[in-house]
């Protein structure tokens, strides 16, 4: 197949802008729900995973970033100055999670303690020092969810014009300027929930992004900041009119919802209500367990109930996740109880 064409932006349900972004440090794509189409020809729908192997031919000077892992990243100059970078994708990928970065960005390469290859490119100017800490979140989020799924891993730092969101473009997140160590945490946590495991449904995002929050809420546990039960508390305490409790997180009402707070923090808020109900122990099962299940695969609400259902110690436990399900997943409003199965 051959195609050809001018790609561009494309504006999403929410108002924010997808596709072929352009920024003062250069070019980006960048695909979440839609903007894949806007550069490569496709199903794109996130059941529709496939292998990619990634060329593109760019002026001299500049560089291709992708995801994936690089043929080299010294490419030999053609005559007229021009250079061929090629990244492969060996793991199934949704197009959504595809990405093309081309400009003057900084390569640097690194390593983790289990020798998995770290590449990040980096925008001119941007202060990516938080970069460093890629081994250490990768390491605590291996301990937390399991073998990491992909072969190498990195970061795609832009100017902080050419995008106003970060993404977890499969085994390279970008980010709109350099991120904070949360943020990091979230789209890390990706790599397992979203991006291995990836939504069968956009009505079923809640698991991909109500995992990734619950990450940075156990990061900070983790690490002296606040328990996740506690900013599961000051969230219940808000008030019930507050977009958080704008609909249930497994049933977003359409495409303008899909990365609103609740599916991010109710999401989140569910998680916890399962951790409570299952206790340390079995969630941490639940953790590892769920993402190696569907490795590179995909998952529904309904398959991860179950799942969760099937780590309770008895019957008690079961039909108290069942009333959670009904109240923090499917239900209208603020939930009644803050206590898990009321």
């Amino acid at each position: 197949m051959e195609y050809a064409g001018r790609p561009g932006p494309l504006e999403d349900a929410d108002g924010s802008e997808e596709g072929w972004l352009t920024g003062k440090a250069g070019t980006v794509a960048l695909g979440e729900p839609s903007g894949a189409m806007t550069w490569f020809p496709g199903n794109h729908h996130p059941l529709d995973k496939a292998t990619y192997t990634l060329r593109a031919t760019v002026p001299k000077g500049q560089r291709a970033v992708s995801g994936g892992e690089p043929e080299t990243l010294e490419p030999k100059p053609r005559a007229d100055g021009r250079t061929t970078w090629t990244w492969d994708s060996r793991r199934p990928m949704a197009s959504f999670l595809t990405t093309l970065a081309i400009g003057r960005y900084e390569l640097s390469t690194g390593g983790t303690s289990s020798e998995l290859p770290i590449v990040n490119a980096v925008a001119p100017g941007e202060d990516a020092e938080v970069l460093e800490r890629l081994p250490e979140v990768l390491d605590w989020s291996v301990e937390r969810f399991g073998a990491y799924p992909f072969d190498s891993y990195g970061a795609l730092v832009l100017d902080p014009g050419a995008a106003g969101y970060a993404l977890e473009t499969q085994t390279r997140p970008v980010y709109p300027g350099a991120p904070g160590v949360g943020l990091v945490v979230h789209e890390t946590a990706h790599q397992w929930f979203g991006n291995s495991v990836t939504p069968r449904t956009w009505q079923d995002i809640w698991l991909s992004e109500g995992f990734a929050t619950y990450a940075e809420w156990l990061w900070e546990e983790d690490h002296d900041g606040p328990t996740a039960q506690s900013t599961f508390d000051r969230l219940y305490a808000t008030s019930e009119d507050a977009d958080l409790w704008a609909f249930p997180p497994a049933d977003p009402p359409g495409p303008d919802d899909l990365f609103s707070d609740p599916v991010y923090q109710r999401g989140a808020m569910t998680l916890h209500q399962v951790r409570r109900l299952l206790g340390e122990d079995r969630f941490a099962r639940l953790l590892t367990g769920w993402p190696k299940k569907h490795a590179y695969g995909h998952a529904r609400t309904a398959g991860f109930t179950a799942y969760a259902e099937s780590l309770a110690p008895d019957t008690a436990t079961r039909e108290a996740l069942t009333r959670t399900w009904a109240a923090w997943l499917r239900a209208e409003g603020k939930p009644d109880s803050a206590r898990p199965g009321r």
